[in-house]
């Protein structure tokens, strides 16, 4: 066996309890942000966006050291860290079941919205500029079915790994690359802990859930909840597939093609996060 080659096809699998089926979820989005794209009659993708918008470093970019491909990863990056602090405070604030998991769970995803945000501001900072969406779409469901939210916050945990991995490997220089490293690592532990929720969930939440589908379309058992030995790279290496993957969590047009509710969307609210540790040895995109 192989273990440099990057083939990591899922094994097959029933459709678990939230009718997500076997084929990739981020395999379909970025078809439903390409068709979204034709079918809406000027809509383009984030990707496209990205790559007019960064196709020359700006001169501050380069005062930072930042190459234009540097850039696209951190935008593609702060759009993904909102987003994620959208998902969490709206777990936290709007989800029934939240309420009812025990207090060491409850505390597993406070401290992931602290670090999410964390992300952002850094990255916020480097590329000096708010995010360029300020709301999200969800799947049907979302925040009011426990199975469906793990399964969104499981897979966009994926997404997050996968793209900060894109950074580890595009990266123009070593602090980039390794504060790239860095967050994946934390993205780690948010998709770990994630899964530790699911058997804790209570009856009444449709509990408790004891498969969780991800990125990749599978139904795993939450049993181990650390069940890589590898982090999963869903085979991008170039930060365009993680963008398209993401359409449909922030154009109303791709949310739509992809079954999301679109009848409302989430604001992202950003805030001052407070961590136990919040540098850690060295906290910056140009530190060692």
């Amino acid at each position: 066996m192989n273990l440099w080659k990057e083939t990591e096809s899922p094994s097959s699998a029933d459709e678990n309890q939230s009718g997500v089926s076997r084929r990739s979820f981020f395999k379909r989005a970025a078809l439903v942000g390409a068709t979204a794209a034709v079918a809406g009659g000027g809509l383009t993708t984030v990707a496209s966006a990205l790559e007019n918008t960064t196709r020359n470093a700006r001169p501050e970019d380069v005062v930072k050291g930042l190459t234009s491909g540097d850039r696209a990863i951190l935008v593609a990056a702060q759009i993904a860290e909102a987003l994620a602090v959208t998902t969490y405070s709206n777990i936290i604030e709007t989800a029934p079941f939240f309420r009812r998991i025990p207090s060491d769970d409850q505390g597993y995803l406070t401290g992931a919205l602290q670090e999410e945000m964390s992300h952002y501001l850094l990255e916020q900072d480097a590329i000096d500029e708010f995010v360029p969406y300020t709301s999200f779409y969800y799947p049907v469901d979302m925040f009011l079915s426990a199975q469906v939210t793990l399964n969104t916050l499981v897979t966009l945990e994926d997404a997050f790994i996968a793209a900060y991995l894109v950074g580890v490997r595009n990266f123009s220089t070593s602090p980039l690359r390794v504060t790239a490293a860095r967050i994946m690592g934390i993205e780690s532990d948010h998709r770990t802990l994630a899964r530790v929720v699911g058997p804790d969930v209570a009856k009444q939440d449709g509990g408790p859930i004891n498969f969780i589908t991800g990125a990749q379309g599978v139904s795993e058992s939450c049993a181990p909840p650390n069940n890589n030995g590898y982090e999963r790279t869903l085979c991008w290496s170039k930060i365009s597939q993680a963008v398209d993957a993401l359409l449909p969590f922030v154009s109303i047009e791709a949310a739509q093609t992809a079954g999301f509710d679109t009848s409302k969307s989430y604001p992202f609210e950003p805030f001052n996060p407070t961590l136990p540790n919040p540098l850690g040895d060295f906290f910056s995109f140009s530190g060692c």
